[in-house]
């Protein structure tokens, strides 16, 4: 079994901004606001966080092959 990464890179798909963020392994992280153009980020349709749907590596808990928090 693979370490569990727990830094993500999100991009903001609305104006390309990008920062290194730590995710958290007790929970999922539903929002997030861009700190450049102050876009609240919201999980796409059928992903559990932000991290799954706009950072460069999904949660803790997909990186485990498990459901997450829904």
């Amino acid at each position: 079994m693979s370490a569990v990464v727990l830094e993500s890179v999100l991009t903001c798909p609305r104006c390309g901004f990008t920062k290194l963020e730590t995710m958290p392994t007790d929970a999922c992280q539903f929002f997030y606001e861009c700190l450049n153009c102050r876009t609240l980020l919201r999980p796409n349709p059928g992903e559990c966080c932000v991290f799954c749907s706009f950072g460069s590596v999904k949660c803790p808990p997909v990186q485990h092959e498990r459901r997450c928090c829904r």
